[in-house]
């Protein structure tokens, strides 16, 4: 490849760089975390509230069957 063709492609791929950089760090400082996406998503849900409800008693279970200085 001649030098003035890597030198044009320099230049476009100089610009795009310019171009997209901008864009970048405005994303970069936008970007929530994954778990507040789906904050409040079950909010209101019975079959959560139940499903909560079940592993309480689940855990609960085991937590009765051992005496305190056994858990810890």
């Amino acid at each position: 490849m001649s030098p003035s063709k890597v030198e044009e492609r320099l230049s476009k791929l100089e610009a795009e760089v310019t171009q997209l950089k901008p864009s970048l760090v405005n994303s970069a400082n936008t970007v929530k975390p994954w778990w507040e996406n789906i904050v409040g998503t079950f909010a209101d849900d019975p079959s959560f509230e139940e499903a909560i409800a079940i592993g309480r008693e689940y855990r609960q279970s085991y937590k009765d069957l051992f005496e305190p200085s056994e858990v810890e």
